[in-house]
């Protein structure tokens, strides 16, 4: 598939019945691969073939992954991956992965909702902004929901230190300076739910600005601001109080960081 900048083609999108990789050239054609979560299946779409699917229920994530390649082989699609998983501790080859193989059909319905709501309301906050912006998308890797904005100005190199990311992978990622926000479902090191905001580099004076909504706060451990899952749920408005926390984040890294909104910023 054609590289994007950023590594955008490398992550899934949030689609009307799950996540999706959207579509992936190949050859004279395309193909896309659509988790749906609607009748749980990863679906395969291709302009080779008829659709090819597999069930989405339990079974060891070298399964999955064999099963996958066996259906993209039967449409003559021929592709090789890095077959390990990337920002997390542990990256057992998928090939080798017998241990993790449960598959929570109600847990993937709820995340895939939450995920449309946020969705929408990030694309509302990806609308006011006219520099350089990613999509609206999902790093399986980490796992989160994210959306950045973009000074226009190349950015240091950055140090890296993500786990098991290659260190020119972290770099070319943030070559130029951003402003990112995005929601995290939690891992066992963190089990709350959050939405984030950073920015890199990150001026001295940007854990230090006043943010809104009020229940939002600045954390050292991971160096950005954050508002909870359940705030955001629970507010009488959850569109207007998240897009508070969107708007008030960028602003504190636009202002620190000295960032041309002029030239940058949709004007109403």
């Amino acid at each position: 598939m054609p590289w994007q900048n950023h590594s955008w083609h490398t992550t899934l999108y949030i689609s009307a019945r799950g996540f999706s990789t959207g579509s992936m050239p190949y050859k004279n054609g395309i193909f896309e691969i659509e988790f749906d979560f609607e009748s749980h299946e990863l679906v395969i779409h291709s302009t080779f073939n008829d659709a090819r699917k597999i069930s989405l229920e339990n079974k060891s994530v070298a399964d999955f992954y064999d099963a996958v390649f066996t259906e993209l082989r039967a449409i003559q699609i021929d592709i090789k991956i890095y077959g390990k998983p990337n920002e997390m501790e542990e990256n057992i080859p998928f090939s080798e992965n017998d241990h993790n193989k449960t598959y929570n059909k109600q847990a993937a319905v709820n995340f895939w909702q939450a995920a449309v709501s946020i969705h929408n309301t990030f694309q509302v906050f990806r609308s006011k902004f006219i520099g350089k912006c990613s999509p609206v998308h999902l790093f399986w890797g980490a796992f989160d929901i994210a959306v950045t904005r973009f000074s226009g100005r190349p950015a240091p190199l950055h140090p890296g230190g993500a786990p098991n990311m290659p260190l020119n992978v972290m770099q070319e990622a943030y070559s130029q300076e951003v402003s990112s926000c995005g929601f995290w479902p939690g891992s066992d090191g963190f089990p709350e739910p959050i939405f984030y905001s950073y920015c890199y580099p990150t001026p001295k004076a940007f854990s230090e600005q006043k943010v809104e909504p009020k229940e939002a706060f600045w954390s050292d451990e991971l160096g950005e601001f954050m508002l909870k899952y359940d705030d955001v749920r629970k507010a009488d408005n959850p569109t207007d109080y998240l897009l508070s926390f969107l708007e008030s984040t960028y602003i504190a890294a636009a202002e620190t960081g000295d960032w041309d909104r002029e030239s940058l910023e949709f004007k109403d």
